[in-house]
C-alpha cells in the first residue's frame, strides 16, 4: 500500500437534516472545503463505526461517536432534529488530486445517547425493497392532503399564528380554525422559540385550541411563531363535503369487509 493512500485519504460525513440544515464533518486534523461545503475537523464519527452487510438483505449501517461537535448536540438529538436526516460517508483526498470514494449513505433512524456519546442507526436506500409492492385496501384515503395523488390546492390552507398559551400537548393560538376540527390531522411547524425547526402532528382542534399528538420537545413560550397546515380525517365525507375532491379519493369506503365471509346463509 502506498503512502499516498494512507496519508491523504480522510473520512468525511455530509449530514442533511429535513429542515434544510446541512453540515460536514471530517476526521482530518483541519477543516476541508469540498463542493462549497466546509467539513469541520470534528472527529465525532470514526471509520470503525460503520458496519455494512454484503448480502442481498437491505443494507444498514450504524454510526457511533462522541458529542464533540457543536453541530451535533444532545439537545438536538433528543428533540428529534436529526431523525430522518440523510448521511453520506466518503473518503476524500485532502490534497484534491483524486476524486472522493463513496463509502455508503443512509438516513438516521433510532438515536440513543450513551456515556457522553451517541449511537445512530443508518438505514440505507435499499430498504425500499422491504416496502409492499401494491397498496392495501382501506376505507380511508391513503393519500396525504395536498400531495400529487390528492391534488387539493393548499394555497390558503396554511396560516401563520402566535402561541398564546401552552400546557402539555395542548396549544392555544391567536388564529381560528377554518372549519370544525380543521387543523385536526394537520401539522404545526415551529418557527420561533426553542422548538424552531421542529414539526408536530395535530390530533384535533377546537376553535383556537389544538391538541398535539405529543408534548413539544422544549418548553413553549407565549408569542412563539408557528405555521398551521390544515388537516384531513381521510374520510370520504370530508373529502367530498369540505374539499369537493371525491373524484380523487384514494380509498374503498364501500368495499365489503372480511366479516361478510363469516355470515351464515340467510343472515
Amino acid at each position: 500500500m502506498s503512502g499516498d493512500r494512507v496519508v491523504t485519504r480522510v473520512l468525511c460525513w455530509r449530514l442533511e437534516r429535513r429542515d434544510g440544515v446541512t453540515i460536514g464533518l471530517t476526521a482530518h486534523d483541519r477543516d476541508l472545503v469540498l463542493d462549497d461545503l466546509i467539513y469541520r475537523a470534528a472527529p465525532g464519527l470514526v471509520p470503525s463505526a460503520i458496519v455494512r452487510g454484503d448480502t442481498l438483505e437491505p443494507e444498514s449501517m450504524e454510526a457511533r461517536g462522541a458529542l464533540t461537535s457543536d453541530a451535533i448536540t444532545e439537545r438536538d438529538l433528543l428533540a428529534g432534529r436529526w431523525e430522518g436526516a440523510r448521511v453520506v460517508a466518503f473518503a476524500a483526498d485532502w490534497t484534491g488530486e483524486r476524486a472522493p470514494v463513496p463509502l455508503g449513505e443512509g438516513r438516521i433512524g433510532a438515536v440513543s445517547l450513551e456515556d457522553g456519546g451517541f449511537g445512530a442507526e443508518l438505514r440505507a436506500a435499499s430498504v425500499v425493497l422491504e416496502r409492499a409492492v401494491v397498496e392495501e385496501t382501506s376505507p380511508e384515503c391513503r393519500a396525504e392532503l395536498g400531495d400529487a395523488r390528492c391534488r387539493v390546492a393548499m394555497a390558503g390552507r396554511r396560516r401563520f399564528a402566535r402561541v398564546t398559551a401552552a400546557e402539555g400537548a395542548r396549544v392555544t393560538v391567536d388564529a381560528v380554525e377554518p372549519v370544525a376540527d380543521g387543523w385536526g390531522g394537520g401539522r404545526l411547524r415551529w418557527f420561533g422559540g426553542d422548538n424552531a425547526g421542529l414539526e408536530a402532528a395535530v390530533a384535533r382542534s377546537a376553535g383556537d385550541t389544538l391538541w398535539l399528538r405529543g408534548v413539544p420537545a422544549f418548553a413553549v413560550v407565549p408569542g412563539a411563531l408557528v405555521e398551521l397546515v390544515e388537516g384531513c380525517d381521510k374520510s370520504l365525507a370530508t373529502c367530498a363535503g369540505r374539499f369537493g375532491n371525491a373524484v380523487t379519493f384514494r380509498g374503498e369506503p364501500f368495499l365489503p369487509g372480511i366479516d361478510l365471509l363469516t355470515r351464515y346463509p340467510g343472515a
